[in-house]
């Protein structure tokens, strides 16, 4: 039992490791770590800033204007982020929100009146509307194998986890010691700061064909709403994304809950907000650090289930026995189960989507997000009237472990039908034109793989035959017959593509020497994969280019 918990340890920590080593995922973190913080920082600036320039019902007004402008754009500005290059919508969005706080400073400065900072708040959260669909987008095209991608989005929950706290930290000191000026200024500077790393990631982004530029440019309403489209057909991305809508409402009741908590029910007044709040944002970071653990388990639906259940049971503790220990102690796991809920549920997602509108999904998610944390934060004063802070407590923390229990028999099915068929993957990623490949892609390519296995002296295909099927050598060796002889493939190899790229009739016999096993792909499988992607094409052309000349050698 503990040799194979270490074994599971030292490969998830790899896989952590790899992260940072994939110089394109360590700068879309270190960009979304900045995005985090500044986004976190802007909201505690602006509520402040807010509070003492129009009072209490000025800052709720202002909160559910910017967060009703971000969950109406963010559905349909995502959508570009499937019409051009995520890491350049990343970018965007990142200079919008520089230019916009940049701008609340200049007004701060110039005495401009109040409103016209409150404007350019709601347009902050308009341009950070799409930064997070954008970058869950991009982190499966750069991701080189399933784990890294999990591990990936361990990271990026890590650094959300401490812009929760790092972010209102920063700005409520900020604005204590050095003034609005100030404040807005050096949150600009946290959307420089992830601007740069944006301009130097690289991804391998498949190019838009043709046919789906018109569809983006013509298909109006029709293509904005394809990520609603998506999730409508799609259960699986319906129960996910409902789940996490569930979380989200849970989460905005939380907001108020804990006030209410610490004020009313325990009575440790305004600083025991902080500390509450504080214990929830600690979980969370150690939760990251559980949830590393994980990753080589590839068992997402089952996370997720106990991610909900650690999310909703403490608030039942806490109603049951409200003492100032027992909250920290619950919230703090409750941040736990927050983590695990974050990266299961995201990961979800991003190997459920198809790349050409996984923006648009994002977007979808995004937007139902918002609108989920504001029914919650609406819903919580009229349940705390309805039934006191305890019941609301008790009624709000029984959601998510109800849900988690009718729901694991169809999370488990999805842990089932995402099976990550490690032998294919790795099999795919020995064919060089392959390797550029989203992950999506992969995945998809080695599920519909065949095994085939030929004893020796059988032939595989010969000289004349139609193309029909793609093959990659997993075992044993291949002959080749040739016009200047008899060339000899051992594993790992290919053959087959020349007949499927260039629609002719294969060019040479190929048979097993000795026993072998290969994985067949069909040829439409092939060809809608290496078809639609620009780089992996032409890396296929010019190997098809070099054993072409030698099969048509004389």
């Amino acid at each position: 039992m503990v040799t194979a918990f270490r074994a599971q340890l030292s490969e998830s920590l790899a896989a952590v490791r790899s992260v940072f080593a994939n110089h394109n995922l360590r700068r879309i973190e270190l960009a979304f770590a900045g995005s985090a913080v500044g986004n976190y920082a802007l909201s505690i600036a602006v509520a402040i800033f807010t509070f003492h320039h129009g009072g209490v019902t000025a800052v709720g007004i202002v909160m559910a204007v910017r967060q009703a402008a971000a969950a109406t754009v963010a559905p349909f500005a995502a959508s570009l982020a499937d019409r051009y290059r995520r890491e350049r919508v990343m970018l965007a969005s990142d200079l919008g929100r520089l230019g916009s706080v940049g701008g609340i400073a200049l007004l701060v400065v110039t005495g401009a009146p109040t409103v016209s900072v409150w404007a350019l708040a709601v347009c902050a959260s308009v341009f950070g509307a799409v930064f997070r669909p954008a970058e869950a987008a991009l982190i499966p095209l750069v991701s080189r194998s399933p784990q890294e991608l999990t591990a990936a989005n361990v990271t990026s929950s890590t650094f959300d986890s401490v812009g929760v706290f790092a972010g209102p930290a920063l700005g409520a000191f900020l604005i204590a010691f050095a003034g609005y000026a100030t404040t807005f200024t050096v949150v600009a500077a946290t959307f420089a700061w992830s601007a740069l790393f944006v301009l130097r990631i690289s991804s391998a982004v498949p190019e838009r064909s043709a046919e789906a530029d018109e569809e983006t440019e013509h298909g109006g309403l029709r293509s904005l709403a394809a990520g609603f489209v998506t999730v409508g057909r799609e259960p699986r991305l319906r129960l996910l994304i409902g789940l996490y809508d569930a979380q989200c409402f849970v989460a905005g009741a939380l907001g108020v809950l804990v006030v209410a908590t610490a004020i009313d029910l325990i009575g440790i007044g305004n600083a025991g907000v902080g500390i509450l709040q504080s214990a929830c944002g600690v979980g969370a970071v150690a939760g990251a650090g559980f949830a590393v653990t994980l990753i080589a388990r590839s068992r997402l639906g089952g996370n997720l289930t106990a991610g909900l259940v650690l999310w909703g049971a403490p608030l039942i503790v806490i109603g049951v026995w409200p003492r100032e220990w027992v909250a920290a102690v619950a919230l703090a796991v409750l941040g736990i189960g927050n983590t695990l809920v974050d990266i299961s549920a995201m990961t979800l997602v991003q190997r459920t989507t198809a790349p050409e509108v996984a923006g648009r999904v994002f977007g979808v998610l995004e937007s139902s997000v918002v609108a989920s944390l504001a029914v919650g934060a609406l819903t919580a004063p009229a349940l705390i009237g309805l039934v006191g802070t305890r019941g609301a407590l008790l009624v709000v923390g029984a959601i998510l472990p109800l849900l988690a229990v009718a729901t694991r028999g169809r999370l488990a099915a999805i842990d089932d039908g995402a099976h990550i068929p490690l032998e294919q993957i790795a099999a795919l990623r020995s064919v060089p034109f392959l390797t550029v490949l989203p992950l999506q892609t992969i995945e998809y390519l080695a599920s519909r793989l065949q095994r085939v296995e030929l004893p020796a002296g059988t032939t595989l295909f010969s000289r004349g035959d139609p193309g029909d099927s793609f093959y990659v050598l997993e075992g044993g060796t291949l002959e080749i017959d040739l016009p200047d002889g008899v060339k000899v493939e051992q594993a790992p190899a290919f053959v087959g593509e020349i007949a499927l790229l260039r629609d002719v009739p294969r060019t040479a016999t190929v048979r097993a020497r000795d026993d072998v096993v290969l994985w067949a792909l069909s040829g439409d499988d092939f060809l809608g994969a290496v078809g639609g992607h620009a780089r992996s094409r032409g890396h296929a052309d010019s190997i098809v280019f070099t054993r072409l000349s030698a099969a048509t050698a004389t």
